[in-house]
Formats: C-alpha cells, sequence, structure tokens
C-alpha cells in the first residue's frame, strides 16, 4: 500500500487582494520623464481585515506554528486566545479555528503549519461588514466565507509580500563617448531591468538617459524615460526598472565607474512547458523568435501593454496576450492574476480601463481561459464579480437594449488614421456586448446557476436578433458602422465585419460575402494597428487563407525587422522611414517599440498554422487542422495542461503526437483520431 503523502502548508489570502495589492505596485512604477504616472482609472485596495477558518477533528493533541502578514488574533471554538501566539496547541477532539488578521499595507496572509492542520485553499476567508452586536454583546451575522487563495508561496519564510521577479545580470554590447562626459552603451536588443554601476567612485551627478532607439537615448530633451542620480561617496540609490536597448550616461563632478551593466528582471517559465515553431522559411522563423522576445518582456508580475511607456495592464491588449500565452509558455497563473487584477472589486463605477470595449474583452477572456485550461474552480470565484460587472454594464444599456457609451466611457475600437467618430450605439460594441452576454450564460450554466443561464442566454439571443436587423446590409452584404441619434451611419469599416465572422454572428455565405466587400476590398480602410491586425489575420485564416495571412506577416512583420525591430512594435506603418518610426501621441518617441499586441504570430502560427485548437475544456479533446499557406515545411509545439501537442507537416506527410487529451486531425479529406500519447502519421 503506498503512503500517504504528507500534507504542504501554504499562505493564503483573501482571493483577488493580492492581485489587487501587487497591481497597485505594477501599475504605479511608470514614469515620464523622471515623474511618476499613475493609472487615470479607479485602483482597489485589499481588505484590511480578514478572517480565516476551518473545523478539525484530531485524533491527538497538536502543536500549530502560526505566520502572518499583519497582526491577528486566534480563536479556538468562539473564545480568543492571548496575544498573537507563534505556536498554540490545539487539543484532541472536534474544533474549529478562527484566525483575524489585520494589515493596512499589504494583504492579510497566514501560513500554519502542523502534522495534520495545514493552511491550503481548503481554508475558507471572509471579509467582515456583515456583523451586528446586540445589547448582550453577542454577535449576529457573518461575512460571506470563500475558499482562501494561495500560489506559489509554500514557505513561512517567503510570504506573499516578498514575490519578485528573477533576475540575472546583462551587459551592454558596445559603448562609444558621446561629448567630454559622456558615454552611449548598447545593450543589443530591447530588454528590461535596473541598471548598476560597478566600483562606482566619488561625488556628484549621474544623467541616464534611455532609449529604445540610439535616437531617443541621445535626445536628452525628449527621451520618454531619464534618472538624475546624486552620488555621494560613491554611493546612490538603487535605480528603478526600465525598458531600453541604448542608454546614454553622463557624469558631474567626481564621479566615475568602471563598468555599467543591467540586472535583466523576467518572469521565469518553464522551457519544457513551452510552445516552439520552426518551418523552411526563416524569416518566419525569425518572426516567430522575436515575437516570443516580445511576449516575455511583456510577461511580468502581469501581462503588461508596452514595456517602456504604459507598463500597465489593460483588458484589450491582455486578451491577445493571454491567447498568445497559451500557444508559447501556457503561463495560466499570470493569465489569473492579470484577469483578477482588471476586474478589481465592487462596487462597479467603471468599465474596465475607463474603455467599454475593454469590459466586454474582460468577459471573452474568463471563456477562452476556461476553454483552454478547464478550471471551473477560477469560474466559481470570478462568478459574483462578472455578475456585478454585468449589472453595471446593463445599468447602462439604452432604451433598444444596446450599449451605448456614455459621457464617462471611453470608446477606443482602435487607432486609426482615417476619419471614423465613435459615437452612438456602434455595431463593433454590440457584437462584443453579445459575445459577453455568451460568456454569462455559459459560465453560469457551469455552476448550475439555471435561472441565470436563461436571463443571458434570452438577452444575448435578443440582442443579436436587434443588431443584425439594424446593422447588417442585406443588400450590400456587410455591417454598417453606427447608429447616431436615430440615423444609420453606413460608414464600412473592418471592424464590426471581421468580429462578426469570428465571433459566429454569420454564416458561411455572409462570411464569404464580407470577405469579398470588406475584408479584400482596398476601398475599405486599410488597418493599420498591430492591435486589430491580430483579428483582420485571423479572420483570414478563419476563412482558409493562411497563405495570404503568411505573406502579410512576412511583409508586415517582416517588415518591422527590416527596419531594425528586436521587439514588435505598438503600430507599423510601412511607408513611414527613419526617426518616423518612434513618434506616436505628438512626441517624438512616443511609440511603444516592444508592445505585447505585436507578438500575435505566436497565436496565428500555433492555432492556425500548426492547426491546433481546444474544442473541450482544457484540452480533454481538441483537433489539428494543419495548413503550410505554401511553407515546404513547419514543425511546432503546442503546450497544454497534460504536456504538449507535437505537429510537423510537410509536401510528403503530416504526423501528430499528443501528451494526453484526445485529438481529431483534419488533412484535406481525412479526419482521423488521436489518442492519447500516441504518433499518427498521414502520408498526402
Amino acid at each position: 500500500m503506498e503512503a500517504a503523502k504528507p500534507l504542504k502548508a501554504t499562505w493564503i489570502w483573501y482571493p483577488g487582494d493580492f492581485e489587487v495589492w501587487l497591481g497597485n505596485i505594477f501599475n504605479n512604477r511608470r514614469t515620464e520623464r523622471g515623474a511618476m504616472s499613475p493609472p487615470f482609472w479607479k485602483q482597489d485596495s485589499h481588505y484590511v481585515t480578514v478572517e480565516f477558518s476551518k473545523s478539525f477533528t484530531l485524533a491527538e493533541d497538536e502543536t500549530i506554528t502560526i505566520a502572518c502578514e499583519g497582526r491577528y488574533n486566534l480563536m479556538l471554538d468562539g473564545k480568543l486566545q492571548f496575544g498573537m501566539p507563534e505556536s498554540f496547541v490545539v487539543p484532541q477532539g472536534q474544533h474549529k479555528l478562527n484566525l483575524k488578521v489585520w494589515n493596512q499595507s499589504e494583504p492579510p496572509a497566514l501560513f500554519i503549519t502542523g502534522k495534520t492542520i495545514q493552511t491550503d485553499s481548503s481554508w475558507l476567508v471572509t471579509y467582515e461588514d456583515k456583523i451586528w452586536i446586540d445589547e448582550n454583546g453577542t454577535a449576529h451575522g457573518s461575512g460571506i466565507y470563500v475558499p482562501a487563495a494561495s500560489w506559489c508561496f509554500d514557505s513561512m519564510d517567503t510570504p506573499p509580500s516578498s514575490y519578485r521577479l528573477e533576475h540575472k545580470e546583462q551587459y551592454p554590447i558596445s559603448s562609444e563617448e558621446t561629448g567630454t562626459n559622456g558615454r552611449l552603451y548598447d545593450f543589443g536588443r530591447e530588454t528590461f531591468g535596473s541598471l548598476k554601476f560597478r566600483n562606482l567612485v566619488g561625488s556628484g551627478l549621474l544623467r541616464i538617459f534611455y532609449g529604445e532607439s540610439k535616437e531617443e537615448a541621445l535626445d536628452r530633451d525628449h527621451c520618454e524615460t531619464l534618472d538624475c542620480c546624486l552620488v555621494s561617496s560613491g554611493s546612490m540609490e538603487a535605480l528603478a526598472s526600465k525598458a531600453f536597448r541604448y542608454v546614454l550616461v553622463e557624469q558631474e563632478g567626481t564621479v566615475g565607474y568602471e563598468a555599467l551593466l543591467m540586472d535583466y528582471e523576467y518572469a521565469p517559465h518553464d522551457m519544457q512547458r513551452s510552445g516552439s515553431f520552426r518551418c523552411s522559411d526563416e524569416e518566419l522563423n525569425r518572426i516567430w523568435e522575436v515575437a516570443a522576445y516580445t511576449m516575455d518582456l511583456t510577461t511580468q508580475e502581469f501581462f503588461m501593454d508596452g514595456v517602456k511607456r504604459d507598463r500597465w495592464t489593460w483588458s484589450g491588449d491582455a486578451i491577445q496576450s493571454y491567447l498568445m500565452n497559451y500557444y508559447l509558455r501556457f503561463d495560466t497563473a499570470c493569465v489569473r492574476r492579470t484577469i483578477r487584477q482588471l476586474r478589481g472589486k465592487d462596487p462597479v463605477t467603471a468599465h474596465v480601463n475607463t474603455i467599454m470595449d475593454y469590459t466586454f474583452y474582460w468577459f471573452k477572456s474568463v471563456m477562452d481561459y476556461y476553454l483552454y485550461v478547464g478550471d471551473v474552480d477560477f469560474i466559481r470565484e470570478l462568478w459574483p464579480r462578472m455578475v456585478s460587472l454585468m449589472d453595471y454594464v446593463l445599468g447602462r444599456v439604452n432604451a433598444d437594449g444596446m450599449a451605448e457609451g456614455q459621457a464617462d466611457d471611453w470608446i477606443f475600437v482602435d487607432w486609426v488614421d482615417f476619419p471614423m467618430h465613435k459615437r452612438g450605439t456602434l455595431a463593433f460594441e454590440q457584437i462584443l456586448f453579445a459575445k459577453a452576454l455568451e460568456t454569462m450564460e455559459i459560465c453560469a450554466g457551469l455552476l448550475s446557476e439555471e435561472a441565470a443561464a436563461v436571463k443571458y442566454g434570452s438577452m444575448a439571443d435578443r440582442l443579436k436578433a436587434k443588431m443584425k436587423k439594424l446593422f447588417w446590409d442585406q443588400d450590400r452584404h456587410v455591417w454598417l458602422h453606427a447608429l447616431e441619434n436615430g440615423v444609420l451611419n453606413t460608414q464600412v469599416t473592418k471592424f464590426p465585419n471581421m468580429f462578426a465572422i469570428l465571433y459566429g454572428l454569420t454564416d458561411e455565405t455572409e462570411s464569404r460575402q464580407i470577405m469579398e466587400q470588406v475584408m479584400l476590398n482596398p476601398d475599405v480602410a486599410p488597418i493599420t494597428t498591430p492591435y486589430m491586425r491580430f483579428y483582420e489575420l485571423e479572420t483570414l485564416c478563419k476563412m482558409g487563407m493562411q497563405s495570404r495571412v503568411l505573406s502579410e506577416m512576412k511583409d508586415y512583420w517582416g517588415g518591422m525587422i527590416r527596419e531594425g525591430a528586436t521587439t514588435f512594435w505598438e503600430k507599423y506603418v510601412p511607408t513611414e522611414s527613419g526617426t518616423q518610426h518612434l513618434s506616436m501621441y505628438g512626441r517624438p518617441y512616443g511609440k511603444s517599440l516592444c508592445h505585447a499586441w505585436g507578438a500575435s504570430p505566436l497565436y496565428l502560427i500555433g492555432r492556425y498554422f500548426l492547426g491546433v485548437e481546444p474544442v473541450k475544456p482544457g484540452y480533454e479533446e481538441y483537433v489539428v487542422r494543419p495548413a503550410t499557406g505554401g511553407l515546404d515545411w513547419m514543425e511546432g509545439e503546442v503546450p497544454t495542461p497534460f504536456g504538449k501537442i507535437h505537429v510537423r507537416m510537410d509536401q510528403q506527410k503530416v504526423t501528430v503526437r499528443s501528451d494526453g487529451g484526445r485529438g481529431m486531425l483534419f488533412v484535406g479529406d481525412h479526419c482521423i483520431d488521436i489518442p492519447p500519447q500516441q504518433e499518427i502519421i498521414i502520408t498526402r
């Protein structure tokens, strides 16, 4: 008989509090030319007082060791114990432990270890806001208890507040003098971390100018980030992390140093669990590698947008990062952290990031997570906040039940280079809204919330019928732009049309019509941001146009590489040249040259070239529909909860091997089962 595995204690806290606290630190690290730049949306805080509880039946007395982040009290069977004991004896028999922890600066957290009593997610936790005490001193009511949250903090000496990214030293590849007291350093490619000076001596000032480009680092008056450091007797304050490739360092006074280096800051990933890709086209291989590096740089405590400028979490950026991540690192912990952080806490007073479409993307990201990971417990944890966020949305719909921007809403859609207003009722927003309602219906069904499932499903059906009647032009075979003050705006853009295809609002005939009239129509204004190119190229792939997508990836992402990009940009306009590529928002270096949404080839290649897609949650069942798009050969691995799915395709055969799940391989007229841990080969 196999011996029982020993229990393992872990730090626990109220669900979401760690992410809210860490997110506030994360989002407030942004600076603009030395000044802090906090986000402009509401920032929540952790609950400062929470209570942890669990009942036990002990065969014998047990001594437990207690550690808390914060001050605390302990109750045994409802009776307060003296002080804040670091150890405590729980008597034999049936008992209940309650520990109340207060911490104003960090999330209250608890770690208990004993022979059988260990803190883990089986403990319950609440924040108190529903207690009243009668004239006899008896307390009534209770908070709402939920399962405690935990992650990877499994040692008493490493509480949640100690969390830090990994660091390793990096050195510049070259340097050159600039003037009498300056030196320009080149680290070879975009990177992220904090600078360090080896053998610093003297007193005076160090002026440091950072640049994603050489031009930016040399432009002291306009570079986006800089430091001015006072050095006294060879010592100075540690520098905060920043993004850069080039660094200009100028010395004043008697300051000197032997060498400049940096602590590269990164989120570790498991290479054994990571995706991969190689093919016959070396340029596409390079695109995949640069996309992977872009993704790794923008994956830190959370999935952020750009490493230099914003350094914030944005829901519209994040949903794309999640999808790319599912095909690269499968870092599900970072997905959960980012989803929790973006949602924040009740009451809801504004859309996520203040952007209406970003609220809808947040709902869709929850459904995507469940499909790829199969984690219903996470859905259960989020459900109350999903409901309250949807209540906020429903409280702001117009008389027709459609989502319409209010005075304090940001309607983003995309940065566009052509006239397109964002007023009134936009078809694009209704399509996203309908998908959010469908997500609520599905999640309610998962949690056996039958009445809620019917409610949200009916809302989704009514909305889809209304918007199809209003915005679908049967004669032109296109989705029109908007309705404003009762007048239909007949402008045609790609945004609602491609999302109608992606979100299943069109039949096969309508999809083909949209491709002809909109997506492949040169008279329709082009998309120039990688943000929406993500969805544009996904639409082409969904319609079986991988060869065209391959050509466009080589032109667009390959074009950035040919311009010298070592990470992919926030926006790329091929007709621009030189320093034009660096400017945005009216600033000469305002453009982010390392932006998460620029890494979309990772998703496109994994999902539509290797062709791997889960069809049941957590890859319990999946399909493989490989398409080379004109490549002579390709091979790659897609990470899943159970391991990897390996796909190779050339002119003669297709080979698929999987570590688990059950799959179906579709190649031409072939449709073959893929049993777990077996290799399937089809000769073409």
